[in-house]
């Protein structure tokens, strides 16, 4: 069967606007403003599901969504460098760092390596079976650019060539191992400032 996922990137938090690997850290009052704003121009859904950072799970709400807390869909697991600037710890750690961006296999932090992030996504989004085929997603920017990685098949250095900007729709289209990806496209209603 055929399955439409639309991946939702949640609004703006602190963490974001300083450039840190985010931990679980809420939203800000901007970015509280921005998803309750854009409650009414979200596609309708079979499923709706939410990573399960705090970030996430308030952009759910603020969107009106009943989603469903899905674990698999966790941000990318940065272990000890959570909570911690890129500034501080490229340099405190540049070569674990250089490391880190230049082998899709290396976790000098501990945690999850690029390649792992990438598998994880990929086996969530193969494994996937809406009610009616559509299943409608919040989830951080790593996930969803892992997502986009996996089912176009692109080689992992292409994940650090994909932005995905805060209250933005990615839509994947198809099935394990034939995916399409929609780009540029508006959830419903016009853009508000590249953001809905």
């Amino acid at each position: 069967m055929t399955v439409r996922v639309m991946l939702v990137s949640p609004a703006m938090n602190a963490a974001l606007r300083e450039a840190r690997f985010e931990g679980d850290a809420p939203l800000d009052r901007s970015g509280r403003e921005r998803a309750r704003a854009a409650a009414g121009l979200v596609p309708e859904t079979g499923l709706a599901l939410s990573g399960p950072s705090e970030r996430c799970r308030e952009t759910a709400a603020a969107l009106g969504l009943p989603a469903r807390t899905e674990p698999a869909l966790s941000g990318w697991d940065m272990a000890r460098w959570a909570g911690r600037g890129l500034d501080e710890v490229a340099a405190a750690e540049p070569a674990a760092v250089a490391a880190w961006l230049g082998d899709p296999s290396a976790a000098p932090h501990g945690g999850e390596s690029l390649h792992a992030l990438i598998g994880r996504i990929g086996g969530w989004l193969d494994a996937l079976d809406g009610p009616d085929g559509t299943v409608l997603a919040v989830a951080e920017a790593a996930v969803v650019r892992a997502a986009v990685v996996h089912g176009l098949g692109l080689p992992a250095r292409a994940f650090w060539r994909l932005d995905v900007a805060p209250l933005t729709l990615t839509e994947l289209s198809g099935r394990s191992g034939r995916w399409n990806v929609a780009l540029g496209r508006p959830p419903a209603g016009p853009p508000v400032g590249g953001t809905w």
